[in-house]
C-alpha cells in the first residue's frame, strides 16, 4: 500500500468490481484511454484477476486509487508492465467529479517514488492521446520528458509518449508540486 497526504493506493480486488464498472463504463473517463466502455461485471472481473496476476508476476499493478476523507474510491492509478514494448508505463483513470484537483499528480509522483525507490526501476514511461491535454500535463508536472509521438499499435493513431528515468527523477524530485 502507498499512502499519500490525500489517498490510499492498494492492490484491486474483486471487492472493487463495482466501482471499477462505474469507471470503466463512463464514456467520457473512456475518451482517451483507447479502450471501449466497458458494459458487465463479467469483463470488469476479467480485468482484476489480470492485475491480480500481475501484481504476482512483476510486482506491481494498478492500483485501487481510495480518497482517504471518507474512504471514498475515487479511481485506479500505478504501473504497468508493457510487454510489447518492454517498458513500464504509469498510467491513472479517475471519476470526472475528481479531475482538476491534483489527485493523478498526487498519484502519480507517489507511483514514480515507489517505482524508482522500491522497485528500483531505471524508467517508467507515460503514453496519452495527442487529445488528452489533462493526462499529458500531469506527466510534465511530475518531471516526465517528451520522448516522441508514435503509434501505440501497428496501424494505430499516433500518441505522444513521455518518459522519466530514475536519474533524472532524482534531480526534480524536490521541485515537484508538494500536497499538504
Amino acid at each position: 500500500m502507498i499512502e499519500t497526504e490525500r489517498l490510499l493506493l492498494r492492490e484491486i480486488t474483486l471487492d472493487d468490481k463495482e466501482d471499477l464498472l462505474r469507471l470503466h463504463s463512463c464514456p467520457e473517463v473512456q475518451k482517451y484511454t483507447g479502450e471501449p466502455v466497458i458494459n458487465s461485471l463479467e469483463e470488469i472481473e476479467k480485468a482484476i484477476c489480470e492485475r491480480i496476476n500481475n501484481y504476482k508476476v512483476y510486482g506491481y499493478g494498478r492500483w485501487a486509487t481510495i480518497l482517504k476523507n471518507g474512504m471514498q474510491f475515487v479511481g485506479w492509478s500505478g504501473l504497468a508492465y508493457l510487454p510489447e514494448f518492454d517498458e513500464i508505463d504509469i498510467g491513472y483513470r479517475f471519476f470526472p467529479e475528481y479531475w482538476g484537483s491534483g489527485i493523478a499528480t498526487e498519484a502519480a509522483i507517489s507511483i514514480l517514488t515507489h517505482g524508482f525507490n522500491r522497485l528500483q526501476l531505471d524508467k517508467i514511461i507515460g503514453i496519452a492521446m495527442k487529445e488528452n491535454k489533462a493526462s499529458i500535463r500531469v506527466m510534465e508536472k511530475i518531471g516526465m520528458q517528451f520522448d516522441k509521438i508514435a503509434p501505440y499499435e501497428e496501424g494505430g493513431n499516433d500518441v505522444i509518449w513521455y518518459q522519466i528515468e530514475k536519474t533524472v527523477y532524482n534531480n526534480v524530485y524536490n521541485t515537484l508540486p508538494k500536497f499538504g
